[in-house]
């Protein structure tokens, strides 16, 4: 190589970098600070050893299908038979204590409330065990002012989650918490201050909360302690009213097939089962139902997405089915990293052929981020995959063109050609269908990663 050769190789290198350099500049990554558990804050609202709240320290986070979850999803949270992991009423004598003024006005301005509102917001929240290594916007208190800084919380931290799902407090140090509103695929974790990379710790399981689109009546959790059970658990109680469930049973997807967004989502959560759409945004909540994928009548682990395929109604804003309200806000879905939904239909192994499988929470069949790829067609909700929406018009029963009329005289007809000979009669094309049942294998470890849970 020549000397010229050369320098011409480091100056084209040279401007690749200061390109590369300003594009960093321009879109830099967002810092996150890691929130490991058991290790206290450096500026809480509340001091950390008060017995406040308590992380559970076995918990290891699990796999997900995308870093977007929506706050309603089954067995996005956890829970434990013991009684309770937060001790909301000491929080609320210590907020609602005259001396604590300064501290009560700080944490209410952060949840958009007055301070006279902070004992009836309280009883609203629910105290819940993290699943998931997750994103929030989370508080210190330094010079009787909220600090705002996005943390990374730790799986088995112990939170307090509001009526949409979204995390509210972090039990531990009273610390108010507010969604992640950043690019969850651009974030740079810091793990200073005590807060050591945790074991078990991957970049690709880590999620951010958006709201439900309405308010919940009751938060369905997985025991960290058993994943084979379930718990329904009332919002605004601590554990006392836990009804337990079979975790391990499958859930049929029920037709959806003429419901509303609003109507199929809640069906589905009555069902067990996660809602998904194609799309960075949900459609409003009056658009019609017209397929699901899988189908109607497949058999999915508890906590599995289905695919909603809509006609008209638009989309929501607020990326729910509806608008959210009060303190709870909105979550931040600038991030092209969502939560996927099943995959796409297509031959499938019929429901005979795949034993039950164990405990499973809303996204436990893969880890690592999904690829992205254009949403798949869905199968109809009838029942029949694969099949055409509507056959497609042939050809051949429409024959020849029409004669056009003419103002001459007709020509004398030719002689009549010879007999042709006999054939089969030909009938319109449809479609035929799939002749493999409704799938109820695990989806596949990859999906299309621009759908969003509702």
């Amino acid at each position: 190589m020549t000397l010229r050769a050369f320098m011409h190789r480091i100056a084209v290198l040279a401007i690749f970098s200061l390109l590369l350099s300003g594009c960093e500049k321009g879109n830099p990554p967002t810092l996150v600070k890691a929130i490991a558990v058991g290790v206290p804050s450096l500026a809480p609202f509340f001091e950390e050893n008060s017995g406040l709240g308590e992380d559970a320290v076995t918990v290891r986070t699990q796999p997900v299908r995308g870093s977007l979850q929506q706050g309603d999803t089954p067995g996005l949270y956890g829970g434990s038979k013991k009684p309770t992991v937060c001790d909301v009423t000491r929080l609320e004598r210590f907020l609602t204590d005259p001396r604590n003024h300064a501290k009560a006005q700080a944490w209410a301005g952060v949840l958009h409330i007055g301070t006279d509102d902070i004992p009836e917001y309280l009883d609203r929240l629910t105290p819940v065990l993290l699943r998931h290594d997750t994103l929030v916007r989370n508080h210190d208190y330094k010079k009787e002012k909220a600090v705002p800084y996005n943390s990374l919380l730790q799986a088995g931290i112990a939170i307090l989650v509001d009526e949409q799902g979204l995390p509210a407090v972090k039990c531990s140090c009273g610390n108010p918490l507010r969604p992640f509103e950043g690019d969850t695929g651009r974030i740079s974790v810091q793990f200073e201050d005590g807060n050591k990379k945790w074991a078990g710790y991957e970049r690709e399981s880590v999620v951010a909360v958006k709201p439900a689109p309405r308010k919940l009546e009751r938060v369905v959790l997985v025991d960290v302690r058993e994943p084979a059970r379930g718990i329904n658990r009332p919002v605004g109680t601590t554990g006392e009213k836990d009804t337990p469930f079979d975790a391990k049973k499958r859930r049929t997807v029920p037709d959806l097939a003429g419901r509303s967004f609003a109507q199929a989502g809640q069906e589905l959560f009555d069902a067990g089962l996660a809602a998904g759409y194609a799309g960075q945004r949900a459609p409003s909540g009056d658009a019609k139902v017209t397929a699901t994928d899988p189908p109607a009548g497949t058999e999915l682990p508890f906590g599995r997405y289905v695919l909603l395929t809509v006609a008209g109604g638009g989309t929501s804003d607020t990326g729910g089915t509806g608008g959210t309200d009060g303190p709870s806000g909105t979550a931040g879905t600038n991030g092209p990293t969502t939560t996927p939904p099943p995959p796409p239909s297509g031959p499938r192994t019929p429901p005979t052929s795949t034993p039950p499988s164990g405990p499973s929470g809303p996204s436990d069949s893969v880890g690592g981020r999904p690829r992205a790829s254009s949403s798949p067609t869905p199968s109809s909700s009838s029942g029949k995959p694969g099949g055409s929406p509507s056959p497609p018009s042939s050809s051949a029963a429409s024959g020849s063109a029409s004669p056009e009329r003419s103002s001459s005289r007709p020509s004398p007809p030719p002689p009549p050609p010879p007999s042709p000979p006999p054939s089969t009669t030909s009938a319109p094309l449809t479609s035929r269908p799939a002749t493999s049942e409704p799938a109820t294998s695990e989806p596949a470890t990859d999906g299309p990663s621009t759908t969003v849970a509702t």
